[in-house]
């Protein structure tokens, strides 16, 4: 099968402008890089969502769920297959102290949400860039707080396309882990068991973790937020600001002089040169420290021939 026939196939559910050839990606993902996805597809139901994976499985054609690009490095010759992006999925709603939000709302907006209606507990999730599926995937975390402290159950689509409620224990998260990767789940929705709390002290915390996180990270720049998963006993942070590599990198690419965790898109990047300052990174801190840093973001598709 040709993509031309998966494009033609997809239009018989789908609407016509939701599912795309040769789309580029470098305008869905924050780095603001990467090559074209051969099919990109943009399901405004879960039962599309759902005939999507479904296809895909049943036709063996690879298929990469991409949120809202903040946590991944999309190479420049694209993506073969299907790209599936869930960002019409957004649903927010508010029962008492439940927060039911679909895996392609942005967790920073729906942390704001659940503030509005003075429920505390995703406060740390206000700058957390990535979309509600994404969040879940790697149990997300910042200033002290995680996914796994206030879900309650998520549902997803299995790789052949059928439904599953999971529980919080079902979901076995863990630092930047989950079930969620380790079966490729697809996320339709979460529900989050927040608790009551005064107006004051909420607006007050999320005022202050936004200027942290402001003053702190480079956001100035395209970037694919923290590269590299914390080290045991240690921060990526300072051990790459340590190794001498902040303002340093390959063409556009470089060590944030504001953050060392993150590399960013200064001048027109390539996906190839966000790759070689990742791996000039590794490699100097593991001369340096013998620390062999595990990476945060993911890398997908083909380098460009």
């Amino acid at each position: 099968m040709t993509k031309e026939q998966w494009l033609s196939d997809l239009r018989r559910f789908l609407a016509d402008d939701h599912v795309k050839i040769n789309e580029p990606l470098h305008l869905h993902t924050l780095t603001r890089m990467g090559g074209p996805a051969d099919i990109f597809v943009t399901p405004t139901t879960e039962d599309e969502t759902a005939y999507t994976v479904k296809y895909a499985y049943e036709n063996k054609i690879p298929l990469l769920l991409l949120g809202n690009g903040s946590n991944m490095v999309v190479r420049d010759g694209g993506v073969r297959g299907i790209v599936l992006n869930l960002k019409s999925l957004r649903t927010v709603r508010i029962d008492g102290i439940t927060v039911y939000a679909q895996g392609g709302a942005n967790i920073k907006e729906v942390s704001k949400i659940a503030a509005a209606n003075r429920l505390t507990g995703l406060e740390f999730a206000c700058g957390i860039p990535g979309s509600i599926g994404g969040a879940m995937a790697m149990n997300a975390g910042a200033y002290g707080g995680e996914i796994k402290d206030v879900i309650r159950q998520a549902t997803v689509l299995t790789r052949e396309g059928e439904k599953l409620v999971l529980s919080k224990e079902e979901l076995e998260l863990g630092y930047r882990k989950s079930i969620i990767v380790k079966k490729g789940y697809y996320v339709l929705s979460a529900e989050f068991n927040l608790e009551h709390g005064k107006q004051a002290a909420i607006d007050a915390k999320m005022s202050d973790l936004t200027y942290q996180r402001e003053s702190k990270q480079p956001l100035e720049f395209p970037s694919a937020g923290s590269v590299f998963k914390r080290p045991p006993g240690n921060f990526a942070g300072k051990l790459i600001q340590e190794s001498g590599l902040q303002g340093k990198g390959f063409g556009g690419a470089e060590v944030s002089t504001k953050h060392a965790g993150f590399i960013v898109n200064k001048n027109n990047a390539t996906a190839n040169d966000y790759i070689q300052t990742i791996e000039m990174v590794k490699s100097a801190v593991y001369e340096k420290f013998g620390i062999d840093l595990e990476l945060e973001v993911k890398i997908v598709g083909e380098d460009l021939v």
